[in-house]
């Protein structure tokens, strides 16, 4: 599905010195501060690229920032828990007793 709205067809990843990710038209100029990451093709395609890449959404300044005050600092995925709240949990299992 290509971007007929805008006319475009093609898209390039750009990347920032903040470590900062988005997109460009291929044929536009890259703008001043970003540079191209690696990746063409078309819009759908460069966001999923995007997405799959740009893990830790945090500026490279803060990151920086903080390990030299707190030390490295890792992002996690978070673990797919139970729906059930941890009070209705509970009742249920004082109630097989």
């Amino acid at each position: 599905m290509e971007d007929t709205r805008e006319g475009i067809d093609l898209y390039t990843v750009v990347i920032n010195h903040e470590e900062q990710y988005s997109i460009w038209a291929v044929e536009r100029p890259v703008p001043l501060g970003w540079n191209e990451a690696g990746k063409r093709g078309t819009k759908q395609e460069c966001l999923a690229y995007i997405k799959d890449v740009w893990t830790d959404m945090r500026p490279l300044s803060l990151r920086r920032a903080m390990a030299e005050e707190h030390g490295p600092v890792t992002v996690k995925a978070r673990k797919k828990t139970s729906r059930t709240p941890p009070s209705k949990t509970a009742k249920k299992k004082a109630g097989r007793k």
